[in-house]
């Protein structure tokens, strides 16, 4: 009789108080970062730097925004594909999302608030905007890693620079039936890095090099971390 082990991605714990550039700490996590993401393209995070309570949030504040009426929804609109509202395809029924540009500023969230709910809502653009603050910090800290395992240190400034953020927030709707349901269709990320935090859905399936698939489980506590189509090297 045989046996199956079941993949997983790695899980790197970026929590720890010594993880400053050039420190034995950050050496030692960006040989694992650089390992993973030439393994699997992705991994697992444990980062602490968001507490529990803006992690509640966040997802309070996604659902309030999730029960506006679609008409106001749509009042989220961008020149750039998928960067605004997104929903009501017929091809991917079960998928909504509001993309926010520059989320990591509190003025761009702000314009954003007022368009959804000109009465305001001052809880709404906090968690939006310090959410995104800290998951920039720990973007530049995985780029930087990610630059420095390949020996392109010279590049970081103008590389981090030259980024823009952009935070999506997106639902999947249960499927009024028994069979399995797709939520979205199989993708690669365009942009650099994607930091995924779920609410205990465990939807998230990630391709392997060798084609095999990975059902990811994250704790409550970690985020996946992907290396997007704009920083891959074949």
């Amino acid at each position: 009789m045989g046996s199956e082990t079941a993949l997983k991605l790695p899980v790197i714990d970026f929590s720890k108080e010594d993880l400053k550039p050039g420190s034995i700490e950050w050496n030692s996590v960006r040989s694992q970062v650089h390992q993973a993401v030439q393994q699997y393209g992705c991994f697992e995070a444990l980062f602490d730097k968001l507490s529990l309570e803006l992690r509640k949030q966040i997802f309070i504040n996604s659902e309030e925004f999730f029960n506006l009426p679609l008409e106001t929804k749509m009042k989220n609109v961008s020149k750039k594909p998928f960067h605004g509202y997104v929903g009501q395809y017929a091809m991917v029924p079960l998928y909504e999302s509001v993309g926010i540009d520059d989320a990591n500023i509190m003025e761009k969230v702000e314009d954003l608030t007022k368009t959804l709910w000109p009465q305001g809502n001052t809880s709404f653009s906090k968690t939006i905007q310090s959410f995104s603050k800290e998951l920039a910090e720990f973007d530049r800290t995985i780029r930087r890693m990610i630059l420095e395992s390949f020996g392109l240190e010279k590049y970081l400034e103008e590389h981090t620079d030259s980024t823009n953020y952009l935070l999506r927030i997106a639902k999947y709707k249960e499927p009024k039936t028994t069979e399995s349901k797709v939520g979205l269709h199989v993708h690669t990320d365009k942009n650099t890095i994607t930091i995924l935090y779920q609410n205990q859905v465990d939807g998230l399936e990630i391709q392997t090099k060798d084609g095999e698939w990975i059902k990811t489980k994250p704790s409550q506590d970690s985020f996946i971390a992907m290396v997007g189509d704009s920083f891959y090297v074949s």
